[in-house]
């Protein structure tokens, strides 16, 4: 009996170790589908993809590669290096053809390669400005290797955007744009194209920042990436994860690494759909020459808060000078879209439709003013400002010039008052405190100046601390401070 008790409680030992064990492996097992649910929850959440072969599938039928041919003539420096004038140099050339008449120049053909997308199913297709620009030919190649000859349908180098078509008798795949304004830094995003004529190429990355200005026209409003982006990719696609065009892939850092740009599509759709239409880009003109605040003009302005662009210049009968805006005007608002640099102005100017009427705010001596503007169709002006000599200022190390009528209609100066600084001398206090030859002083501590008298008698009035209100070539109206 005892012994059967013995065994009895064994039993039931062995059996109660089996069923924590099985609870046990049971609690892990779930704990571990827990962890595995919660990991792709948390992926998904912030936006980590699992793999873009879905999305590269997708959209890389309608991602072209885009071959052109250019005729030079004459080749410059590198052909002449490879292919040297039968007689030598010059003076051999000039001999020759004074005897066998001129030599015409050679032609050879440059090849180069980019990358586009199509936009719709008749044969559309979006690409950089510079990809055909000049080009006598224009090939375009499918993913599934066919090839196509390309016409141009319109180009705004100013975007850098060129539209182009291709005629197929099937319909195309093409990809669908999307909305550039809802994506954020961080976002991942995909670049599809031909880097150094490698066809259909898929990189990845995130968007690095936006809203880049890097020089390269006056409409810039870049997308930052690093997804790689090299020379051939020009043209193509960035796309988000969904597998829309969120941008046109266009500009690069030489020398940086993981530094590429990109044409936000929501910039592009409206000048593609001008191309589509009239071949060509028309944009509003508002007739302002404009240059972004700075601290010191803020503060000479009595306008220290302030955040706007700076009216310079007004073009006689234009749009901005029939409503009535000066130069000294900050232009605040625009359509109840506020103003915060030349950047903004120019952009949101330029989208507004020619003939259509502009509400525009602007501070004047620190109030604001309303301006109903028709805005016009956009021309190109270009300022230029050249030295003349006269007396010099011997206590401030300056020479100076008045402005005469013929001098300002001649040079296109702005007004006609004021006096142009024609030497600095070096070491001078004029020159420590950054005055240049070229500028013009319109003011000195608040007095206007119209000529060298009223420079004379304000210089003389002034104390020890003198302001010269002024406009420089290329930069705008700034203040300069002199001690005397």
């Amino acid at each position: 009996m005892t012994n059967e008790i013995a065994i009895s409680r064994r039993l039931l030992r062995r059996r109660a170790l089996r069923i924590s064990i099985s609870s046990t492996l049971l609690i892990a097992f779930f704990w571990f589908l827990c962890l595995t649910q919660a990991h792709a929850a948390w992926n998904n959440e912030s936006g980590v993809p699992q793999s873009f072969s879905a999305l590269a599938a997708k959209v890389s039928p309608a991602v072209v590669n885009i071959r052109t041919v250019k005729t030079i003539k004459g080749g410059g420096r590198v052909f002449r290096h490879f292919f040297p004038h039968p007689w030598g140099n010059d003076n051999n050339r000039d001999f020759f053809e004074r005897f066998f008449g001129p030599q015409s120049q050679r032609e050879y053909k440059q090849r180069s390669l980019g990358s586009g997308f199509i936009i719709s199913p008749d044969g559309y297709i979006v690409t950089n400005n510079h990809v055909v620009e000049g080009a006598d030919r224009i090939r375009v190649i499918l993913k599934n290797e066919k090839g196509y000859d390309a016409t141009i349908v319109g180009r705004d180098p100013n975007t850098d955007l060129a539209l182009i078509k291709i005629k197929c008798k099937k319909r195309l795949p093409y990809a669908h744009l999307g909305d550039s304004d809802k994506i954020k830094v961080g976002q991942w995003v995909v670049a599809i194209g031909s880097p150094f004529g490698l066809e259909q190429t898929v990189t990845a990355g995130i968007i690095s920042a936006k809203g880049r200005v890097i020089g390269s026209g006056p409409y810039d409003d870049f997308l930052q990436t690093d997804a790689s982006i090299n020379p051939g990719n020009s043209g193509g696609p960035l796309l988000n994860m969904e597998g829309d065009v969120i941008g046109i892939n266009t500009a690069i850092i030489a020398s940086g690494q993981g530094i590429g740009f990109a044409i936000p599509i929501n910039m592009a759709k409206g000048i593609i759909d001008q191309l589509k239409a009239h071949g060509e880009v028309v944009r509003g003109w508002l007739g302002v020459q404009i240059q972004d605040l700075t601290d010191p003009l803020r503060n000479y302005l009595n306008a220290k808060d302030a955040k706007g662009a700076l009216v310079l210049d007004v073009m006689k009968g234009d749009p901005a000078d029939r409503a009535g805006i000066r130069a000294r005007d900050i232009i605040t608002e625009v359509n109840g879209k506020p103003i915060d640099s030349v950047h903004d102005l120019t952009r949101i100017i330029a989208n507004i439709p020619v003939g259509s009427t502009a509400i525009i705010k602007a501070l004047r001596d620190g109030k604001t003013k309303t301006f109903k503007v028709k805005i016009s169709k956009r021309n190109d002006e270009r300022v230029s400002l050249e030295q003349s000599t006269e007396a010099p200022d011997e206590d401030l190390g300056i020479e100076i010039a008045e402005i005469t009528p013929e001098m300002a209609q001649r040079y296109s100066l702005p007004e006609n008052r004021g006096i142009i600084v024609t030497d600095v001398a070096s070491g001078s206090k004029a020159d420590d405190a950054g005055l240049q030859a070229g500028d013009v002083i319109l003011e000195i501590n608040h007095h206007k100046i119209m000529n060298q008298g009223d420079y004379r008698e304000a210089i003389a009035k002034a104390g020890k601390d003198i302001t010269l209100y002024i406009r420089r070539h290329r930069i705008g109206y700034t203040v300069i401070k002199i001690e005397k």
